[in-house]
């Protein structure tokens, strides 16, 4: 792969001597370069590709990085990280100890801001540029937003606080029509509207440049039509909204127009007032693939790039998720399937296809669909929230005060549950089991494999004193008998399966932990160590009884979770113990630990998290030993006779 432009460029500085024909043929290279190195290793693909003429004219124009641009999730950044001194560590992007696919602060000093959940650029741009101005400095403060954020409210709660204090920066809004999937709602119409109606702007200034030039009459003329337009301005004129909430409107422009770029984006970023330029952007351009399709080539694993065929998909725990719940509502009609823009990530576009007046997809608003989902349950109907485990957190207000406090029977299906690989710390689902076991009235489950999540898909459907939670991790299914729609079971709330028992030690497993269980399991008896395995089932409630009568035998208990300890299932057998049974020694709690884990391969992340089935194997049997060498009370009593 040659590209010996790209290849000079070692920082944004290096653009400005290039002209308009160099710089046009360095967005080449850099198409070239995001395909090729996605090709190899996956990644965010289509948002990239559709920004590349934007990133050079934002490096190019800027002083960077005294200027600061704040990227909205940074999936659309790959080209920033080529231009902004990471083109040598390019190809280790979303790789264990590579580049990140988001952006971080700590990664590079160009990064202004990390982000990887959506609607989060203008609200951090805005307090920036008031710190900015705090300190009686004079950068300029860019943040750039995809249609697909601008669904969330919290894009609007900073929008409205910049236009009421005229904040001065500029807002970018990149509109490709998409955010993963196809935008919904109203806002997504309107942007449509504004590029539709584009000719009307453009009409405008040339009508008004030739009546201006009518001798006497002409200027007159002119400015008895502004006075008439504003009343018509709401029917007529693109960027009202904006304009009304304080924002100078520009656009929409074409944003794979690098000249035009160049023309605009100067007047914008120097703007002393609050400013939004509305671009238009093709979503994985330059790739024809991408281009046809750019929901599935938003974010891919290793492709051909000529075929663009990539491996076949096993068949993932999503799927399993987005199939059984079409089936079920099949047979109970007052199933509703709602999803934050995930459609296809959450599998329940399936549901869509088969029941399309029963989904909802509310855009990225979980807080929106939480509360969305509780009036609906509170008219009866069996609402499912399906939202990933990491997303979910922005609506923990709504999941308390909307849904529990009311024990509204509202079914939470949280995806991406765990360790979720190379998306890493923004991603990882990993505190889901400790924020929801602390809701009162919140009942929280996890399957071992795809036969019992929808075992728990079934008992969801028809618990009806609250709230309740699955979650499930991103991986592939482990390839179980599935049982038939008319096999599942309700499973008896609050009840563990005991797989087996142990004379040695029981490991209290939950999830995909329990096949890791299994397998210590086994190289502990191998080393002359009996150990039991429980598979919990149920973080709220525990099987309180079952971990009464361990303690009460007195067997040493593990348990094990890939969710941080903090307040997660082993905290909360050891809160029991403590409660009913303060001489039982205390549960030994096997968990993620107490910071961000950065991306990489899941068995690899689980090994540096001491999870792995090898670790954890090496420190039960360290842990028993060293039990075993510590004298009992009556030993020392023997010892002092």
């Amino acid at each position: 792969m040659t590209t010996p432009l790209l290849d000079q460029i070692n920082c944004p500085a290096d653009l400005k001597p290039l002209s308009e024909e160099q710089l046009l043929q360095l967005c080449q290279e850099m198409r070239k370069r995001i395909i090729t190195t996605v090709s190899e290793l996956g990644g965010h693909l289509a948002p990239s590709l559709g920004t590349v003429e934007l990133t050079v004219a934002l490096c190019r124009i800027l002083d960077l990085p005294r200027d600061q641009v704040i990227w909205d999730v940074g999936h659309q950044a790959y080209g920033w990280k080529l231009l902004t001194g990471r083109r040598d560590q390019f190809h280790t992007i979303r790789q264990h100890g590579g580049l990140s696919g988001f952006l971080k602060r700590d990664e590079s000093e160009f990064d202004a801001f990390g982000a990887g959940h959506a609607s989060t650029s203008i609200a951090a741009a805005w307090g920036m540029a008031s710190a900015r101005d705090l300190r009686g400095e004079d950068h300029r403060v860019v943040a750039v937003i995809g249609d697909g954020a601008m669904t969330g409210g919290l894009a609007y709660e900073a929008l409205n606080n910049i236009g009421d204090r005229q904040t001065r920066m500029a807002v970018i809004l990149n509109d490709n029509e998409m955010s993963i999937s196809g935008n919904t709602g109203a806002m997504s119409r309107y942007l449509r509207d504004l590029v539709n109606s584009h000719f009307y702007t453009k009409t405008k200034a040339e009508v008004a440049k030739h009546l201006d030039r009518i001798p006497l009459v002409g200027h007159t003329i002119v400015e008895a039509v502004k006075s008439i337009e504003g009343g018509l301005r709401h029917v007529i004129v693109p960027g009202l909204l904006f304009e009304s909430l304080g924002f100078r409107y520009i656009g929409p422009i074409d944003g794979h127009d690098l000249r035009g770029l160049f023309r605009r984006l100067p007047r914008v970023l120097d703007s002393e007032t609050p400013i939004l330029l509305h671009v238009v952007t093709q979503k994985g351009k330059g790739f024809h693939h991408a281009e046809g399709d750019p929901v599935h080539w938003h974010g891919v694993g290793a492709f051909e790039i000529e075929s663009g065929k990539s491996k076949p998909n096993p068949r993932t725990f999503t799927h399993i998720f987005g199939e059984g719940l079409a089936e079920m509502a099949e047979r109970d009609e007052r199933v509703v399937a709602i999803t934050a823009a995930m459609p296809d990530g959450t599998g329940t576009s399936i549901f869509a296809e088969r029941h399309p007046k029963r989904f909802f997809d509310v855009g990225i608003a979980e807080g929106c669909a939480v509360t969305f989902a509780a009036g609906l349950a509170a008219c009866g109907l069996r609402p499912v929230c399906a939202i990933y485990s990491t997303f979910l957190q922005r609506a923990f207000d709504q999941v308390i005060h909307d849904v529990a406090i009311q024990r509204l029977p509202v079914i939470f299906a949280l995806d991406r549950g765990g360790l979720v690989g190379a998306d890493g710390a923004t991603h990882h689902g990993v505190f889901d089991l400790s924020y929801l076991r602390c809701i009162p009235n919140m009942t929280v489950m996890v399957p071992r494999d795809e036969a019992e999540l929808l075992h728990m898909m079934h008992t969801a459907i028809h618990h009806t004193s609250g709230p309740i939670a699955f979650r499930y991790p991103r991986g592939n299914v482990l390839g179980v008998e599935m049982p038939g729609i008319d096999d599942l079971q309700r499973l008896p709330i609050g009840k563990a399966e005991v797989l087996s028992e142990g004379r040695d030690a029981v490991l209290l497993a939950t999830g995909v932990m329990v096949g890791s269980a299994l397998r210590a399991q086994q190289a502990l008896r191998e080393m002359g160590i009996d150990v039991g395995v429980v598979n919990a089932r149920f973080v709220k409630p525990l099987d309180e009884v079952l971990i009464n009568r361990l303690a009460q035998a007195r067997i040493p208990l593990f348990s094990m979770e890939d969710n941080v300890a903090a307040g997660g299932f082993g905290a909360a057998v050891n809160e029991h113990l403590a409660a009913t049974a303060p001489h039982a020694t205390a549960c030994q709690v096997l968990a993620l630990p107490d910071h961000f884990i950065e991306h990489g391969p899941v068995p690899t992340l689980h090994a540096e998290a001491d999870l792995s089935p090898e670790k954890i194997t090496a420190r039960i049997a360290a842990t028993l030993e060293a039990w075993r060498s510590v004298p009992t009370a009556a030993e020392v009593a023997r010892r002092r006779r």
